[in-house]
């Protein structure tokens, strides 16, 4: 066999594989805040909130859970659906805009806890368009060859970045986590295309003023006035700017993937806002019944308001074997991206983890523990020693 040989047949193996979907898991914080919650301490009701943004309640973290807890724990329920183990995986990516720290990444944590240590970790920041582009660098790898598995997680804790006193962004916000897997298979279909954009131009409408701004530069508060550390939204802006975009934007994913809108079984859309969602089914000329929605008890969670919702369309069996699902996601950058996914492996009522697997994975979750402390003493000791050595 010839070397051009060889490399057309490399090449025809990489372009056979597809990148499916295999395992899901979210988690949410243990508290709710209901709007009437909300309303003993933000000038609001419940019928002001709901009439508006279609949200009755949210979840808040508390002091002992942060970004990378919650992504932990739905990338365990993931695993267990997939039934893989955390060292199966080559890559984890988590989308968030709350990141745990400025670094180490939230996801290096997640993969350390998982005992995840043959895969690569990084977070990705694209606001709430952030789990579909962090599912399409994922799903690129794989088709790629460079990866066989990813972990791929929305993760957030909106609530610490909230300003309180602002009623039009307070309202709007929770805390969660969503996450999948995703896995290299040569049967055809799992993710089928995507679609990323964005519009810098865009930035002032939707941002959280961070340590690198040159507002910190100048005042706490920052010259422009808003709050370091804290989100701002030009709420009427964003609302158009997402309207228009999410019909585009799965339109131009539906037509990469040689599909028409009208063969999507489900749209699984950012939950921002109930009338955001309603505006974009009207213009896209969707039944709104093929409109997942879950804004009602979660509210806005950015980049895990996607995953969240895959979830609990899987648990209503409202995603069947070979249905066609899109994923649209918009929000700060101004960032939007779609992604078109045929659903095959597994049927979402045929996936089932083996007692040998499960008992595994949570052995590896006991020695991820013990590896991190080990090495923590590790470097305490070595360093005493290079002290006492100088």
């Amino acid at each position: 066999m010839t070397t051009s040989d060889k490399s057309a047949n490399a090449n025809a193996a990489v372009s056979a594989r597809h990148a499916h979907v295999i395992g899901w898991g979210m988690a949410v914080p243990e508290t709710a805040m209901t709007n009437d919650d909300l309303s003993a301490f933000v000038d609001t009701s419940d019928d002001w909130i709901y009439a508006r943004t279609g949200i009755k309640q949210r979840f808040i973290a508390n002091e002992g859970e942060s970004t990378a807890t919650l992504a932990y724990l739905a990338a365990q329920q993931a695993l267990e659906v997939a039934d893989i183990l955390p060292t199966d995986l080559d890559l984890v990516v988590v989308a968030t805009s709350t990141a745990e720290n400025i670094f180490p990444s939230t996801a290096s944590l997640v993969q350390d806890w998982l005992n995840a240590h043959e895969a690569g970790a990084f977070d990705l920041s694209a606001a709430c368009s952030g789990f579909v582009y962090a599912m399409n660098m994922a799903a690129d790898s794989i088709r790629a060859g460079s990866i066989d598995s990813a972990l791929v997680i929305g993760a957030e804790t909106m609530s610490r970045i909230l300003d309180w006193q602002d009623r039009s962004t307070c309202i709007l916000f929770g805390d969660g986590a969503g996450a999948v897997v995703l896995q290299a298979n040569e049967t055809p279909g799992g993710v089928l295309s995507s679609v990323l954009r964005s519009d810098g131009a865009g930035g002032d409408l939707l941002a959280i003023p961070s340590v690198g701004s040159i507002d910190a530069n100048q005042s706490r508060a920052g010259a422009n006035g808003y709050k370091l550390y804290k989100m701002y939204m030009a709420g009427g802006e964003v609302f158009k700017f997402a309207t228009r975009v999410v019909s585009e934007s799965v339109e131009q994913a539906c037509k990469l993937a040689d599909i028409n809108v009208e063969d999507i079984n489900l749209v699984i859309p950012h939950q921002a806002n109930l009338r955001i969602l309603q505006a974009a089914a009207r213009k896209l000329g969707i039944d709104s019944d093929k409109f997942m929605s879950n804004v009602e008890r979660y509210g806005n969670t950015s980049a895990a308001s996607i995953p969240i919702a895959l979830c609990e369309a899987i648990e209503e069996r409202r995603i069947q074997n070979k249905d066609h699902i899109a994923l649209v996601g918009f929000g700060g950058g101004l960032t939007w991206a779609s992604m078109v996914i045929r659903w095959g492996i597994p049927k979402p009522s045929e996936q089932h983890g083996s007692l040998l697997n499960r008992q595994r994975r949570h052995v590896q979750y006991r020695i991820a523990k013990w590896r991190s402390r080990s090495r923590r003493w590790r470097r305490r000791v070595n360093s005493r020693v290079r002290d006492l050595q100088s």
